[in-house]
């Protein structure tokens, strides 16, 4: 296994990060344990989840089985980074959300109780609060840092300009702020090389691609419905029909290089300078295996050229659009 800092921080973290959304509603709880023990086998030490997590029936029911897993013991919880994240509402009462004060304590010691722990290592805001001011949001953490309960914040789903405005209010406040930005990123969704990937690196942020297959239309697709194993439904269908030939061109290519299509597009993040580890959520044992496969294919720049053909990019704004 790969390792790196996480953004500017001392932190180190596996270059692919374990996403365990799934966990709960689509995998249940002894494949999820089975599969968090092969990840820290293979060196992975950077787990991901959110106190939504578990669906709207049952929020929380991922991090009670993370927290169930951490007290099978083991060092089970010594030897992993547990990032989760706060913002989205638990229950019906006012202020069980967003970024308030109040609620950074109460989601916090709710999440510190059902992950079984007394710390947790990187507290994400899942979303921006435009309602609450960043004083109030850095006061909360700050307290929640001396009282030993979390060691670092991460943002998701911010932004550029949000990433300044964090950063800028934690500097009046000689706070450390964000080490770390989490956000939809593939070869598919490239926005965020427009303004979010320069203010990450400007300010020192990590960066956590979600959703590195873009809902699997990078996972070779094409093939597997062609083969019977899958099919597309939903918003995925409409956006492989709408862009079958380029997926074509891309599983094509893939086979050029005799690497799977998903193993293609994890590389590719994996060769971005800012990414830190893109998410990968397995549901069953074979697609953790699949994502650690990735980490032995690089891509070369002919490679690389080729497949920013296929799925272009963007320059850094405001270039991309003017002179």
């Amino acid at each position: 296994m790969q390792y790196t800092h996480l953004g500017r921080s001392g932190l180190k973290v596996s270059r692919l990060c374990l996403g365990t959304m799934n966990f709960g509603p689509q995998t249940d709880e002894a494949a999820a344990h089975s599969i968090m023990d092969s990840a820290l086998d293979s060196g992975i030490n950077f787990f991901d989840t959110a106190n939504v997590y578990g669906g709207t029936g049952h929020r929380g029911w991922t991090e009670e089985i993370i927290g169930r897993w951490f007290a099978q013991g083991g060092e089970r919880r010594e030897r992993t980074v547990i990032a989760t994240k706060l913002y989205g509402t638990m229950t019906d009462r006012p202020n069980e959300s967003k970024l308030s004060a109040l609620n950074i304590r109460r989601a916090l010691d709710a999440s510190l109780k059902r992950l079984q722990t007394d710390y947790i290592d990187l507290y994400q805001f899942h979303h921006i609060d435009r309602d609450t001011p960043w004083d109030e949001i850095w006061q909360a953490i700050e307290v929640a840092v001396q009282q030993g309960k979390i060691l670092y914040s991460g943002s998701s789903n911010f932004a550029g300009w949000h990433i300044a405005q964090a950063q800028e209010a934690a500097r009046r406040r000689n706070y450390t702020g964000l080490v770390s930005e989490q956000s939809i990123y593939n070869l598919f969704r490239r926005e965020l090389e427009l303004e979010v990937i320069p203010a990450a690196q400007q300010y020192g942020l990590g960066l956590i691609p979600w959703s590195p297959l873009q809902g699997g239309l990078l996972g070779g697709v094409l093939k597997k419905e062609e083969q019977g194993v899958r099919r597309a439904e939903g918003r995925a269908l409409e956006t492989l029909k709408k862009h079958e030939g380029q997926i074509r061109q891309y599983e094509d290519f893939a086979d050029e290089l005799g690497h799977a299509p998903g193993d293609v597009a994890l590389a590719w993040l994996l060769h971005q300078p800012a990414v830190t580890a893109p998410i990968v959520g397995p549901r069953t044992q074979e697609q953790l295996d699949a994502a650690i496969r990735a980490l032995d294919v690089t891509l070369d720049e002919d490679a690389l050229k080729r497949l920013d053909d296929i799925f272009p990019g963007h320059r850094t704004a405001p270039e991309d659009y003017a002179w």
